[in-house]
């Protein structure tokens, strides 16, 4: 399923240009447009679900989650450390209604720090 007004959809179908770190059949990774830490990249589905608790498939869900150590070698933050986030709803800031993963690294993070939610 794609949503025809989703910003996310758009790049996994190729029609908005990204800087991709990674892609296959079910996912694209992607460098943030805003990034918030040196290395700022985006796990999405190319298939559209509005957000980590909407009915994903169980297949999707796992490699979604899988790709995430991919990213990390691709962006050379595994052995220094990383953190991923999937923001959820308004409340937690989601600004793109497709279910995404924020890989983040590449320095140390201040463990309060409210930039990074």
């Amino acid at each position: 399923m794609k949503d025809n007004d989703c910003i996310f959809c758009k790049i996994a179908a190729g029609d908005i240009p990204a800087t991709k770190v990674y892609e296959d059949d079910v996912v694209v990774a992607f460098k943030d447009l805003n990034p918030m830490m040196p290395v700022h990249t985006l796990i999405i589905p190319k298939e559209h679900y509005d957000n980590i608790a909407d009915d994903i498939p169980d297949a999707t869900l796992a490699h979604l989650m899988r790709t995430v150590g991919t990213v990390a070698d691709a962006q050379g933050v595994r052995e220094t450390g990383f953190r991923i986030i999937a923001n959820t709803g308004a409340d937690a800031c989601q600004s793109v209604g497709h279910v995404h993963i924020h890989v983040l690294g590449g320095a140390p993070m201040n463990d309060g720090d409210p930039s990074l939610s």
